[in-house]
């Protein structure tokens, strides 16, 4: 890293298949939206050889033209490979959206992957939800390394942003966080801006100059040896201070000078114990140029500091029974586990599956067993089926290179798994296996959805099964007592691709309407109701006079009927006639159209004719005496309530808890945690936080999480409850 004189122009090509896990790398690729990951992906891989010096692959298009959606939007919204060769060594480069509401394709990335990326831009400096993401890698172990892009900006300060970059993601030791070059500034321009044109390498002492649009080696200047020599100390004192050999540092610090050659292997062993975090710089090629600044020296990290897949223990893999099963290290010999990382539909040979293989070969045309993964509260049944896989591919913008197989650590898009989701595993149809499913989150944004007209209604189910199996951060309810259909979101951008590729990808135009919350009535005071059902027409007539009583019980209790009729007033064979006509308008509600919960009926007294009662007669009887007795007295309207966690960076809990307390919140709490963050509980009405998802990003500037869970019913204010009635008369 740093001490090559040139790019290697025979080492540079397109990825094909691998053929040994110890020449594979996955990097992902992470960063706030407008961080430049993309650019960097296209710049790599222009430096890789991969692409021509216009940008573009064979078809003419470039490596991120994917979906039209990102074209339309102008930023990313899914996960998207690109593979490139360098050194002999196949690198995947996993480029993940920088926003919000796809973090569930980020997450699918850092699964997939072995190390991680973080790019950061030199303009905007280092977001909350970056950090957040820094922390979950290292609570795992993942290595590291942080890339600085925007260099061309006039605001950009590469020195301050390194200071910047040691103190987000330093944590107790911003030692590890060092950047292993500096800028080379050309010449100053009349704003007094002087663009960065090369790199100096710490290690080495010499500049690689790129104004040329071409890597090319010298030596450093006498007035820049001062500079190099600060900075070089202070790299080659965090790589020693991690180094695996304990006499190192008794060496330096004694004087002696320790070899350019064995510093390189130890930072290199260090970043892929992921314990050592080095800053480079990036930018992407000039016009007419083949190199883009700092691409060689981010290349030659990926291949030589990261770690190969056989560093890297795989998820938790039990059989489908739930038996532990050990495998040995990312061995393409052993048995086949697999994961699906994403799910897309491509217009030409339909679904496409991009899977990671953690052991064994997956080969095309054989067939696998094709594991559920437990998300049925989504809409993702659980399956455990065979299926024929098609072909094997690796993608590179719009095409897809046929690939004759793939080991284990290494990625491949798949052809014609028509059953498979997001998360499955996929393993060998006679030794069934099923890997433990990573994290994903809790979609908290409703957006109730109806068909736009007959044809869509039609087409509807089919495209809302197909739309949820792309996307597991995506919740598919069906709810049964607001008669809504309600896909789940994480944000109002996730919504909006939702509805997107539903119209453009499955052909079923929806329309949005209010999400409506679970509303109920119960009876505030005691009461009491004569249904009296009689008519005398001719023929066969129907009589039927019930007498009951209602009474309220505390939360919870649901519908008690109570038989208390005495003498024979009604018939015993008709009672339960009665009580099926209260639950029958119960269930219908009697005030607003709400279901009627939390009360004890009591039947009375009643009549009865020998020839003209029936089940039919005191049914209706009994569904009358309840409306009189709700006629009589007033109605509760209860609304769910949810206990709410928030978790969130200190300096917004004021700002959390006040917006709580506005939502007719009850704040139950707060607890430090770890990480200069308070977990917030506090109950919260469901009517209040139906964009509670969004309202919080904006409140904490993307740094908080919550989650909700239903608590209770109970009653509503009398002016808000007096409102949604208002609302049902005149929508009746």
């Amino acid at each position: 890293m740093g001490d090559k004189a040139n790019a290697h122009p025979g080492a540079a090509g397109r990825a094909t298949a691998a053929d040994h896990p110890a020449s594979v790398r996955n990097v992902v690729l992470v960063g706030h939206s407008g961080s430049g990951k993309t650019t960097l992906v296209e710049a790599l891989a222009l430096t890789a050889g991969a692409v021509n010096r216009a940008g573009r692959v064979e078809d003419g298009g470039t490596v991120s033209d994917y979906d039209e959606i990102e074209h339309r939007q102008h930023r990313s919204v899914q996960l998207s490979l690109v593979p490139v060769e360098w050194d002999g060594i196949k690198v995947n480069l996993l480029d993940t959206p920088g926003y919000a509401d796809f973090v569930g394709e980020l997450r699918a990335g850092l699964r997939a992957a072995d190390a991680a990326l973080f790019v950061v831009s030199a303009s905007d400096g280092v977001d909350g939800s970056t950090r957040m993401v820094w922390e979950e890698c290292a609570a795992v172990g993942m290595p590291r390394a942080i890339v600085v892009t925007h260099l061309e900006s006039a605001r950009a300060d590469y020195e301050e942003m390194t200071r910047i970059c040691a103190e987000a993601f330093g944590g107790d030791d911003p030692d590890a966080v060092i950047p292993l070059y500096l800028p080379l500034h050309g010449p100053q321009a009349p704003d007094g801006h002087a663009p960065v044109t090369g790199l100096i390498g710490l290690l080495s002492q010499q500049l690689f100059d790129y104004a040329s649009g071409e890597r090319k080696e010298a030596d450093p200047g006498e007035e820049q040896l001062p500079q190099i020599e600060e900075a070089r100390n202070r790299l080659i004192e965090g790589i020693i201070s991690e180094s695996e050999d304990e006499t190192l540092m008794d060496r330096y610090l004694g004087g002696e000078q320790i070899d350019v050659k064995t510093l390189i292997e130890d930072l290199e062993r260090a970043v892929a114990r992921g314990v050592f975090h080095p800053v480079l710089a990036a930018a992407p090629a000039t016009d007419g140029a083949r190199q883009g600044l700092g691409t060689v020296e981010l290349l030659e990290l990926i291949t030589r500091g990261f770690p190969t897949p056989l560093e890297r223990a795989a998820p938790s893999v039990t059989t489908v029974d739930g038996k532990p099963r050990e495998l040995r290290l990312c061995d393409p010999d052993g048995p086949l586990v697999a994961e699906v990382v994403k799910t897309a539909s491509d217009p030409y040979v339909g679904r496409v599956s991009l899977v990671r293989v953690f052991s064994g070969t997956l080969r095309p045309d054989e067939t696998v067993h094709v594991s559920g993964h437990g998300l049925e509260d989504r809409g993702h049944e659980d399956h455990d089926v065979d299926e024929r896989i098609g072909a094997l591919s690796a993608p590179f913008g719009k095409q897809q290179r046929t690939l004759s197989h793939c080991i284990a650590g290494d990625l491949a898009c798949v052809a014609k798994l028509s059953r498979a989701e997001t998360g499955d595993t996929l393993s060998a149809k006679d030794d069934p296996l099923l890997m433990e499913p990573w994290q994903m989150p809790d979609p908290l944004l409703p957006l109730a959805i109806q068909a736009h007209s007959k044809a869509d209604e039609d087409k509807l189910s089919l495209g809302l099964s197909r739309l949820v199996a792309e996307d597991p951060t995506m919740r598919l309810e069906q709810n049964q007592a607001t008669h809504q259909v309600v896909l789940w979101c994480l944000g109002e951008a996730h919504a909006d691709v939702a509805l997107e590729r539903l119209r453009s990808r499955y052909g079923v135009q929806v329309d949005v309407v209010p999400h409506r919350v679970s509303l109920r009535e119960t009876f505030a005071n005691k009461s009491a109701g004569r249904g009296r059902h009689v008519k005398q027409s001719g023929g066969h007539g129907q009589y039927a006079i019930c007498e009951i009583e209602v009474e309220p019980l505390p939360g919870g209790s649901g519908i008690e009927f109570v038989d208390k009729v005495v003498g024979g007033a009604v018939p015993r064979q008709f009672i339960p006639s009665v009580e099926k006509g209260v639950r029958a308008q119960a269930a219908k509600g009697v005030a607003a159209g709400h279901p009627l919960v939390d009360v004890r009926v009591t039947l009375r007294d009643g009549k009865a004719h020998s020839v003209d009662s029936s089940d039919a007669a005191f049914q209706t009887a009994g569904a009358l005496a309840l409306r009189e007795a709700a006629a009589d007295t007033r109605i509760h309207l209860l609304e769910p309530v949810a206990e709410v966690s928030v978790l969130v960076g200190d300096d917004y809990v004021g700002a959390v808890m006040s917006d709580l307390s506005g939502r007719r919140g009850r704040v139950l709490g707060t607890e430090q945690t770890s990480g200069g963050r308070t977990l917030i509980k506090a109950e919260v009405p469901e009517i209040e936080i139906g964009r509670y998802a969004v309202d919080l990003r904006s409140l904490s500037h993307g740094t908080a999480r919550f989650n909700r869970s239903y608590a209770r019913h109970e009653p509503m204010p009398a002016q808000i409850a007096e409102r949604i009635r208002e609302e049902a008369r005149e929508a009746s």
